[in-house]
């Protein structure tokens, strides 16, 4: 698997180079906006997302930065792992 970070999201890819995981992390208004998790059906169910979202809060505590989510899953992640990273 390798895992390919920009500034502004993490990809994984398997060993054939498919997709397998992504999650989208923009700096909007000084905030890292999670508006996006993809998680391939390969994957699902174990725990993938969850590390993605976690991922976020070590770059954004990294930053100095707080997380504002537009994505349904780490709107719902949050919302049972509260954060002080977190702004609703």
């Amino acid at each position: 698997m390798t895992e390919i970070r920009s500034e502004s999201s993490l990809k994984g890819y398997d060993e054939k180079g498919k997709l397998v995981y992504e999650i989208d992390f923009p700096l909007v208004d000084g905030f890292l906006e999670i508006t996006h998790t993809f998680v391939d059906d390969s994957l699902r169910g174990k725990g993938v997302a969850g590390a993605l979202v976690e991922k976020v809060k070590t770059i954004a505590s990294e930053k100095g930065l707080r997380i504002k989510a537009t994505c349904s899953f780490a709107k719902a992640y949050f919302e049972k792992h509260p954060s002080d990273l977190y702004e609703k």
